[in-house]
Order: C-alpha cells, then sequence, then structure tokens
C-alpha cells in the first residue's frame, strides 16, 4: 500500500474526530512520521487531549497520559526501583513514559527537574535509571500540552525543552458551522468512542523508514540553512535556531512530500511547516516582544528576503 494512502487513512480517522483542524492534524502527523515530538499551546476546550487519544486508537498503540503538576517527581514518569525483601533484590517498575503514545498535559505545571525528566526520552529514545540505559519503545510520540493563560503555578518551559519540540502547533477555534456539528455529534456519544484502528503500528513504522528516501535538492538544503542561519542574526534575536532545527526542518519537509504522494520535497514543503518548526526556538529580546512583535513575524519577513530556489 502507497504511504500517501496509509496517511490518508489516518488523517481521515483524525478528521472524525477533531474537526475543521485539517492543517494542523497534517502538521502533527508530519511530526510524528518524521520522529519528532510535538508541543499543543492552546486555550483549554480545543481538543488537545482528544486528538492524542484518536491517534493512539488509530494506529492501535499504547497510549498513557500524565497529568503534570507541581508535586509531581521525575519517577512518577520514569519508573523507580523497589526493594524486593523476599528476594533481596530491587525491581523495577516502569513509569508511564514506556508507551508509544504519551501525552504530557499541561507540561508547564510541573517543576523543571520534573520536565527534564523527559529530555533524554524526547532526544535518544532512551532513559537512564539506577544507572542502567533503558531504551524506549521503537514507536515513541510525545504530545506536549501547555495552556497560554492562567499563569499562576506555572513553570515556563526551559530553551533546551523547547527545542527537543519538532513543533509548536495551536489548534484554536473552529468555524461556526463546524462547532454546531459539533455539538451535534456529541448529542449522544463522543465520536472518540467509535473510532478504531484504520492502519497498524507496523504500518506507521515502514512510514518512518521511508522518510529518507524522499529527495531533497542541495538548493532545497541551501534554502533551509539560508533561513535558519538568518534568525541569527535578526533583528531583535537573541538566539536564534540551531543546526538542530535544520535537521528537523529537512526530515519534516521529507515527510510533508511523502504525505503529498511526491518523490521530493519543494519549496512550498518548506514554507508551509517553517513556522511551527522554528518560531518555537527563537529567544527574543524584551523589547521586541513588549512591541508586540512575535517570532513569526520575525520569520515571515526573513522569508521574504531569502531567494526562493527554482
Amino acid at each position: 500500500m502507497p504511504q500517501h494512502v496509509i496517511y490518508q487513512k489516518i488523517f481521515d480517522n483524525l478528521e472524525k474526530v477533531i474537526k475543521g483542524q485539517a492543517g494542523s492534524i497534517r502538521k502533527l502527523l508530519a511530526a510524528f512520521f518524521s520522529g519528532g515530538h510535538v508541543l499543543l499551546e492552546d486555550v483549554p476546550g480545543t481538543g488537545k487531549t482528544t486528538l492524542a487519544k484518536a491517534l493512539a486508537r488509530s494506529i492501535a498503540a499504547d497510549y498513557r497520559r500524565i497529568q503534570f503538576t507541581p508535586d509531581l517527581l521525575p519517577t512518577d514518569i520514569l519508573g523507580v526501583s523497589i526493594f524486593n525483601p523476599r528476594d533481596q533484590q530491587f525491581s523495577f517498575h516502569e513509569g508511564p513514559i514506556f508507551t508509544n503514545i504519551l501525552l504530557a498535559d499541561e507540561i508547564n505545571r510541573a517543576s523543571p527537574r520534573t520536565q527534564s525528566a523527559l529530555l533524554e526520552a524526547m532526544a535518544e529514545s532512551q532513559v537512564s535509571i539506577d544507572s542502567d540505559i533503558r531504551p524506549l519503545e521503537k514507536l515513541f510520540f510525545v504530545i506536549a500540552t501547555q495552556n497560554p493563560i492562567d499563569y499562576h503555578g506555572t513553570y515556563p518551559l526551559p530553551e533546551a525543552q523547547m527545542d527537543r519540540f519538532a513543533m509548536r502547533l495551536k489548534l484554536g477555534y473552529v468555524a461556526h458551522e463546524e462547532e454546531v456539528t459539533i455539538l451535534t455529534e456529541q448529542n449522544f456519544m463522543h465520536p472518540l468512542a467509535a473510532i478504531t484502528a484504520c492502519i497498524s503500528k507496523e504500518d506507521v513504522i515502514k512510514i518512518k523508514e521511508s522518510i529518507s528516501t524522499i529527495r531533497i535538492s542541495e538548493e532545497i538544503k541551501h534554502y533551509i540553512v539560508s533561513i535558519i542561519r538568518a534568525t541569527r542574526h535578526a533583528e531583535g534575536v537573541i538566539n536564534g535556531a540551531s543546526p538542530r532545527a535544520s535537521i528537523t526542518l529537512m526530515k519534516t519537509t521529507q515527510a510533508l512530500a511523502l504525505i503529498d504522494g511526491r518523490e521530493f520535497v519543494t519549496p512550498d514543503h518548506v514554507q508551509e511547516i517553517i513556522l511551527p518548526v522554528v518560531a518555537h526556538r527563537l529567544i527574543l529580546d524584551s523589547k521586541v516582544r513588549f512591541s508586540g512583535k512575535t517570532a513569526e513575524d520575525i520569520l515571515g519577513n526573513i522569508l521574504e528576503t531569502i531567494p526562493v530556489p527554482v
């Protein structure tokens, strides 16, 4: 079965539950297939948790949710070794991170120490516990959520943690008619209850392995690097995007090309995905932030100045 057909199956499944979010679903699946992780930042009630659950059900994957709170400890995420007095041995009890799809709900409500427990897992697909390195599942995907409002009792994500996310997405509110459709569908039953697996975990792994076969020309690579390097010298930017951003941008554009059934990446793919991939990695100085200018604005200006390869 062609890879873009497999994608369409899972996309259609998610659209049954998440209405009016075709663009966000497409980008999230691009991150998923390219091996990245996603930060969903939006107001409560826009479907962040439902999206994670629907994705897990669509591929028959193991799913776990962690509600981040100020008293959450790293061991609550990773697991803990417990001494068995009968056997005189320690036995390791796995934490919720040992799963396929992990929802880190309201991640900014936990302390930086607890947030950092995800760093190695997200970057290396492994965790170090009791001097042992324990690999995670071959298919491992983190969807973290945070609310941009109600900052009381929250800890902003450190720059190192933000850089581990391939994308930051915002779902936003849907159109009037789509919200009416949501009410109608949930009158008797939540649509999530009717979601069943449409592809297997093996299908997803095959797609992930196929990403590297998508051709990306030297001109497109130079285009990507030129954009990333421009963020490091842009006015009002303290820290621009790192080479990790370049790599992530390349892989997600390859995923988009595969999703579209193409054999190569185009400049349109780069322009489509650059804001969610790069914007959250830029650190702006206070003067720029207070002026109301955003990282998205700066990236938009950069895109207008960098020549597009033909």
